[in-house]
Parts: structure tokens; C-alpha cells; sequence
């Protein structure tokens, strides 16, 4: 094989144009850098207008040219650069780009290869949130996310809760990174461009998707404790006020923090699954104990509760534990847990593949050895600031690791001017008079998908939509527990063909190699042993099918090795691993998860479905089949953008945090008006803008606290629509604190065979008769809308082993060898009677 092909990094030769400020568009463009892109960056003759540090890594291995695109000969310039480009990526205010002459329309009588990639604040078409400043914060306001974070906010009553993490910027910037590898892989097939929208407020609610999810009617075995408490309150009418260290109570044990001998708790993450449960009370010296008292074990997990033996109400590793079992087990834990130090649990547990992780501040994660080792976090020598260690990438493949795992400081503004406009000499539009076949960019491929939980099912779950065929292949036995396979998956296992096979037999190997000759892709979560256990380690994947890409999804990867790269982990263990609970919680005494589920768990699903999209135009170019990487721990890093770099003399990590937190300060801050909650953002530079409202005069000369007294009693005398309004009409971000129910309720359509409308920002299906028997709303795939190519509608997951038959038949079995397998358990047609058992 041609060495230069396979160490070639995927997107070299590539050109991209970053418009971008802020978070989204330089973020989408550092990644296609960090894949070999060329990227240069349009920058203002005054530089960028983010001022944080952060921005140098997000500009690392970028070009600058400054441009005032109001100049005509300088708009002149960036014409004739996107005549050379192969990606546009913009996230100016609405029609900022038409204004200059630089719409889609335009831009493609230059280029029509160009794939054009736009990442409003809310969808262009929406009539209803046109006029609003699309701020982060505003987007999240406006998206319920301030008004849905959590189960333990909820208890205790708070709501709004303010969190500073940039969520949405986050999904969009791989939602847009993800939208254009995939229209450069159709692109090397039909040669024609594309414009696709990524409306941030819409990236925000997939990314949320679980926190919007309604199942009707949903049983109570698979609600957790708080879940039970917050039901039973409001049907009684109770008030949610319970306390902080009361809540400590209703949490399942294998699923929470624990404080250990040196004062920092751990959070373990060991319910669901077969042996993490026991794996972790042997560790703890708490299994033979257990076990003597009769702690309860169930051998069919998926029967309904009433076919329990009698006296049973729980089991040892299903999810959650009854009150009596985690009351008599809880203290034991708490007990043994404080007997040796937060990082000797770490290693004791990691080096046993049990989930646990010791919580960090995100300034420790940054300094941690396995930040650091594992290329998860970069190095670079500042002229200024000396070593600083700041984000590294989001997802990789083998030729980009080297490139992913190291850093690079950002290009000085303008410093690349000569070089770029020589690029330009004799440059001429391009025509290539082709038409776009109208069909999903992946259309024809089939992926292999051999993941569970959440992250790893969404890469496919993500990529059926561009028109893959997916078939997810599980264990006749199933590892883990109907809530974590059957309830979660009701989301991402959607548009799926559902088939169970033992793989560890000899006839379901052979099922297996059958499957990876006709496959393209295949998806895996879990660490290296098991792979070569199962027989899907990259070798033997490629002796089997050399044009097969394999996808791997864990916790704690980079593209480099660290000590921490086989640990085992799930989204709350990362999110306590690298800084996001102590934040939300307010410090290390009081972590708290953030947002409901999956807040990393289905990023670090779409960072791997961006990995995907690169292995395989990097295979179409070159022939080459590599391994696509992406990790919780990398997906975690980038929910935390602006927080992500350290260095000696850095100012205090003193982002805004804790449960009675409502904003960053008093002109960035949610207030309570007549009616209804609403997020003020207003700048200092734009005070002036404020003061020209009636009302508020006066507020420029007033100190911090003053300002919040006084806004809070003026903003309660008038409605929210009132302000929201006459803060529009001054320039000033601001937004109704939208919720997620409201939003399911306001912007549901029943399924209908398409997939999104292109208006509505936030868009839900409703399954009127989904296959669980009860009424079910899913956000609707629709973060990304192209303008030529389809997306796919999703239609319902089936229930597991559905289609096992259908696809051996595919694959060429007879029906005689069909019931001798099942006869043998080589292969499964169900895992339970029901679909959702009770």
C-alpha cells in the first residue's frame, strides 16, 4: 500500500473558510483543521471579538487574512477565496452575509462545489425568534435549558439554574464539523456543493434530547428514586423544598458520589449493568456480606415484575435498588469508601474495569497526567503567558492522531495576508454544471452497530439519518438492564434493524465475519480486550473486509496513550472527572450532575459520528480504512470551552456557579418579570443601548448590587413579553426562559414520513403508536438541514431481535439452519414478551 495515502492526513489539500466568532463557527473549523484542513480565518481589522484566551486554541493551525467586508476591494479579496475554497462556515446575526453580497445564492455563482455550512442562532425561517439577539445565553434561555437541569433542582425547588457552560455552541460546532465531512464525502461522488443550516438553538434540543423525551404512561420500575419522590410530591400537592444533603438519600448507591479519606468524593457509576455491581462490592470487601444478608439476585432481568420470585423487589445491578436494599447497603459503602483516598479508589477500581472516577475541578483535569499524556489536552509556549495547557481535539482518526494529539499556537492577525493572496493569482469561478442527486450522503452504506448505552448508539443513531442502513447487533444475553437497553433506547435506536446473535459461538462468529463483509462501518464502545475478545480488533476487521472503517467509543481516550485509557466510564463519571459537577454544584463539598441525562454521553455520540464522516472520505479519496476515535472525556472538554486552558498567573477560575446562581453578572443574568422568568444579556459596552429605555435610566452609575435590586423590582412590573420586546428594540439580547415540556407541547407533529419542516426551530415527533404500547415524543432529527441533500425521517425502534431473521435470510441461511440456531442460542428473537417490560 502506498505509505504517503495512509499517513496522509483526511482533509490535506482541503481548503475552509472560518467567518466564525465566538464558540460555534471557530470551534466547527478547528476540528476540520485539526483533520489537515487548510483554514483560514476572516478575520476583522481589529481582531477577534471574543476576548478570552480560549480563542487561541480554537485558532490553533488557522491562516489569518483581516478583511473588512464592507471595502469593496477587500470584499473582493474573500470572493475570490471562496472561488478556491472547498467549505464555508459562517455564524453572523441573520442576513449579515446577504447584506455583504455573501449568501449562499451568491457565493455559488463563484463556487458551486463550495459546501456552504451557516449556524444561526435560530432556524433563518422562523418568523418567531427573528428578531431576538441569539446569545448563547439567550439561545439557552429561550431552548428550557436553564429551566430543566435536573432531577435534584427539581426536589429542591430551584428553578431557574444557571449554568455557564456553553452547551449549545457545543452541539452545533459538531453538528456543523459533522455536516460538512459528510457533504465532502458525497461531494467526491457527485462533485457538486451544498448549503446546510445549523440552527444552535435546534443543536441544543438534540443534544437535550433526553431531557425532552416523553414516554406516556411509563412504568414505574424504571423511574429512580427521585424520579418517584418528584411524582409523588406534585400528586399530592407537596412542595419541592427538600435540602441538598437530604436528596444524598435518593440516590441509587451504585449510582452517586462518595467521600473518601483525603475529603474528595468519587462518583461511581455501576448500576445497569451484569458485573459492575459485584465487581465493585468485591473491591469494597462488601460482596461475601452481602450476599450472607440474602441480597437479592434475579436470573432474567427482562421478566415483568409480577413473575419475580416471591419477596423480591430488586436485584443486585438492575436499576434502582428498593429503598430497603440501598438503606442497608448505602452506609456499608459510605463506610468503606472513607478508608482510603479518593485516588487510590480511582486506580483500585480503574485497573479493575469498574467505573468510578474521582471528581475534579476543571483547573485539576487540565493539570492531570492523563490530560496531558493522552493528547486530550495541548501544550503549547505562549510569547506571552508562558506554557499553557488548553483543549485539545474532539474526535480523530489514525492520520490525524499525531496532528490531534499536539498543539499549535494561533496565526497573528493578518500574518498570513501574502501568502493567502498569492494563493489567488488567477483564480476564476468554478462551474461544474452538475446536478445534486437529492439523496442522503451516506446513502447505500451499512454500518455494523455493536455499541450500548447512549453514546456509542447514537454514532449510528446519528448517521441513519444521512442514509445509512444500520443493523445493531446484540448478545442473545443482554450485559445490561432493560432501562439502559430498552427505555434509553427508544431514542437512539430508532430507524434501526434489531438482531441477537452469540458471537462467542463458533456458528455466531461466522454470522459475525458474514456481517463485516457487507459492512462499511462499524461502531464499537468499550476497551481494547474486548474488542480482540469478540473478534473486531482492527486487524482482524481488516483481514476479514480492508474496506471496513471501525468507530470506537470510550471514556477516556485521546489520540495519544494516557494512564487512564482503558479505564472504563459512563457520562456522569466524566462529567465528575473533569470539572462539570463541583462547578454546577458549586464546589467539591456539593457536586451535582448536570441537566438530567446524557448532557456528554450524546455529544461524545455526535463527536464520534464527525470521526465517522472523516474515515470516510479519507477512504473514498484514498482507498484507505482507518479507525475513528472520539471519547466522553473529549466530548466533556468541549461542553466546557471557555474554561478550557490554564496557565501560570491565569486569573482565578471564578465562572459563575452553585444552585442559586442566576447569571453572570448583573446585566447577564435571568430576572423575574410579572409573568414569567426571561435572560437579560447585555454587555458592559452596551449599557448606553439599555439606558435608553425609560425605565432603566439610571442604571449606568449604579454598583453591582444596586443594579440587581434595582432591575429586579423593575422588571416585576411588567409582563415578560413587555421587556423582552422593548429590549429587542435597543439592541439588547433577551429571551422568555422557555422550557422543554412547553417547547414538546408547543412544536410537536405526528410521524409522517418526513423528517423535519423548515421553518420551526424546535421540532418533536410524536409516535401515536409506537411498538412500547404508549404514546412517545422525540425531538425530531433536525439539527442539520441541507438544502440539497435529504435527510431521513427515523421511524421507531423495534423491539430487540425483531429483525434477526430477516437479515440471516439476507445473509443466506435457510430457515432449517435459522431454527436450529435458535434451537442452539446462537441467535435471539426477543429478550422480553413484552417490549418494555413492567
Amino acid at each position: 500500500m502506498n505509505k504517503s495515502l495512509q499517513e496522509k492526513a483526511p482533509f490535506e489539500g482541503l481548503r475552509v473558510l472560518d467567518f466564525g466568532q465566538y464558540v460555534a463557527g471557530p470551534t466547527a473549523a478547528m476540528m476540520l483543521g485539526d483533520q489537515g484542513a487548510e483554514v483560514i480565518r476572516i478575520d476583522y481589522k481589529t481582531g477577534n471579538k471574543w476576548d478570552n484566551p480560549i480563542i487561541d486554541a480554537l485558532n490553533r493551525r488557522k491562516k489569518s487574512i483581516a478583511l473588512n467586508l464592507k471595502d469593496e476591494s477587500d470584499l473582493e479579496i474573500a470572493k475570490k477565496l471562496i472561488m478556491t475554497a472547498d467549505v464555508l462556515i459562517e455564524n453572523f446575526g441573520l442576513g449579515v452575509m446577504e447584506r455583504l453580497g455573501l449568501s449562499y445564492e451568491e457565493t455559488k455563482k463563484l463556487n458551486d462545489k463550495l459546501i456552504y455550512v451557516s449556524i444561526p442562532g435560530f432556524s433563518s425561517k422562523d418568523e418567531e425568534f427573528i428578531n431576538l439577539k441569539a446569545w448563547e445565553e439567550v439561545i439557552a434561555a429561550v431552548s428550557g435549558q436553564f429551566t430543566d437541569m435536573g432531577l435534584n433542582r427539581v426536589l429542591m425547588g430551584i428553578n431557574p439554574s444557571f449554568t455557564s457552560l456553553t452547551l449549545s455552541s457545543a452541539y452545533a460546532s459538531v453538528f456543523a464539523a459533522m455536516a460538512a465531512s459528510g457533504a465532502l464525502f458525497a461531494r467526491e461522488a457527485h462533485e457538486i456543493g451544498d448549503y446546510i443550516e445549523v440552527p444552535i438553538a435546534t443543536a441544543l434540543t438534540e443534544g437535550l434530547a433526553y431531557n425532552s423525551m416523553l414516554v406516556e404512561n411509563y412504568p414505574d420500575r424504571y423511574c429512580s428514586p427521585r424520579e418517584l419522590e418528584i411524582n409523588k410530591r406534585r400528586a399530592e400537592g407537596r412542595p419541592m423544598d427538600m435540602e441538598f444533603d437530604d436528596l444524598q438519600e435518593f440516590l441509587d448507591p451504585f449510582y452517586r458520589s462518595y467521600f473518601c479519606k483525603d475529603g474528595r468524593p468519587v462518583y461511581l457509576v455501576c448500576a445497569s449493568q451484569i458485573t459492575h455491581s459485584h465487581t465493585a462490592l468485591k473491591l469494597l470487601s462488601l460482596y461475601d456480606e452481602a450476599m450472607e444478608a440474602g441480597f437479592p439476585e434475579l436470573g432474567d432481568w427482562y421478566l415483568p415484575t409480577n413473575e419475580w420470585p416471591k419477596g423480591v423487589d430488586c436485584a443486585l445491578g438492575l436499576y434502582p435498588l428498593s429503598r430497603k436494599w440501598a438503606e442497608w447497603i448505602a452506609p456499608k459503602m459510605k463506610e468503606k469508601f472513607s478508608e482510603k483516598t479518593s485516588l487510590e479508589w480511582e486506580k483500585i477500581f480503574g485497573e479493575a474495569g469498574c467505573p468510578l472516577g474521582a471528581h475534579r475541578t476543571t483547573k485539576e483535569w487540565i493539570n492531570s497526567e492523563h490530560a496531558i499524556k493522552s493528547g486530550l489536552i495541548h501544550e503549547v509556549n505562549h510569547p506571552e503567558r508562558g506554557l499553557v495547557r488548553q483543549i485539545g481535539p474532539i474526535g480523530w482518526v489514525d492520520s490525524s492522531k499525531e496532528l490531534c494529539g499536539t498543539g499549535e499556537l494561533p496565526p497573528k492577525l493578518d500574518g498570513n495576508r501574502d501568502e493567502i493572496l498569492k494563493s489567488l493569482e488567477d483564480v476564476k469561478p468554478i462551474q461544474s454544471n452538475k446536478n445534486h442527486p437529492k439523496e442522503g450522503w451516506l446513502e447505500g452504506l451499512n454500518v455494523l452497530d455493536m455499541t450500548n448505552v447512549i453514546a456509542g448508539p447514537m454514532v449510528a443513531g446519528t448517521l441513519v439519518r444521512f442514509g445509512a442502513e444500520v443493523i445493531k447487533l446484540d448478545a442473545v444475553k443482554p450485559t445490561f438492564d432493560p432501562w439502559n437497553t430498552i427505555a434509553i433506547g427508544i431514542l437512539t435506536q430508532q430507524s434501526k434493524k434489531s438482531m441477537l446473535t452469540n458471537v462467542k459461538t463458533e456458528k455466531g462468529q461466522e454470522i459475525l465475519d458474514k456481517l463485516i463483509k457487507r459492512a462499511d462501518v462499524i461502531t464499537y464502545n468499550g476497551r481494547d480486550e474486548q474488542f480482540e475478545k469478540l473478534g473486531i480488533d482492527f486487524e482482524t476487521v481488516k483481514r476479514i473486509n480492508p474496506k471496513t472503517i471501525l468507530v470506537k467509543v470510550d471514556a477516556y481516550s485521546g489520540p495519544m496513550e494516557g494512564p487512564k485509557t482503558h479505564y472504563p466510564g459512563y457520562d456522569d463519571l466524566l462529567q465528575a472527572s473533569t470539572g462539570v459537577m463541583s462547578r454546577f454544584g458549586g464546589g467539591m463539598d456539593t457536586p451535582e450532575e448536570h441537566a438530567h441525562m446524557g448532557t456528554i454521553d450524546v455529544l461524545c455520540g455526535h463527536c464520534a459520528a464527525f470521526a465517522t464522516m472523516v474515515a470516510l472520505y479519507k477512504l473514498r479519496k484514498t482507498g484507505v480504512a482507518e479507525m475513528a476515535h472520539a471519547s466522553l472525556a473529549s466530548a466533556g472538554q468541549l461542553i466546557q470551552v471557555p474554561f478550557m486552558y490554564d496557565y501560570e498567573g491565569r486569573e482565578p477560575f471564578n465562572e459563575p456557579s452553585g444552585r442559586e446562581v442566576k447569571g453572570w453578572n448583573s446585566l447577564i443574568r435571568c430576572y423575574e418579570a410579572e409573568d414569567k422568568w426571561f435572560f437579560l444579556r447585555c454587555g458592559e459596552d452596551k449599557i448606553h443601548e439599555l439606558e435608553k429605555i425609560e425605565e432603566i435610566k439610571g442604571v449606568k452609575r449604579m454598583n453591582e448590587e444596586e443594579r440587581i435590586e434595582f432591575l429586579s423590582n423593575i422588571f416585576k412590573s411588567q409582563r415578560v413579553d413587555y421587556w423582552v420586546g422593548k429590549l429587542s428594540e435597543v439592541g439588547i439580547g433577551a429571551g422568555r426562559l422557555g422550557s422543554l415540556t412547553e417547547l414538546r407541547r408547543d412544536y410537536s407533529f405526528d410521524e409522517n414520513g418526513i423528517a423535519y419542516y423548515e421553518e420551526p426551530t424546535y421540532q418533536f415527533v410524536k409516535y401515536n403508536n409506537h411498538p412500547c404500547g404508549s404514546r412517545v415524543y422525540l425531538s425530531a432529527p433536525c439539527a442539520v438541514r441541507p438544502k440539497e441533500a435529504t435527510i431521513n425521517p427515523m421511524v421507531p425502534s423495534q423491539k430487540y431481535g425483531q429483525s434477526t431473521v430477516e437479515i440471516l435470510k439476507r445473509l443466506g441461511y435457510i430457515e432449517k439452519e435459522i431454527d436450529e440456531m435458535v434451537e442452539d442460542k446462537v441467535i435471539g428473537l426477543k429478550w422480553s414478551e413484552d417490549y418494555l417490560p413492567e
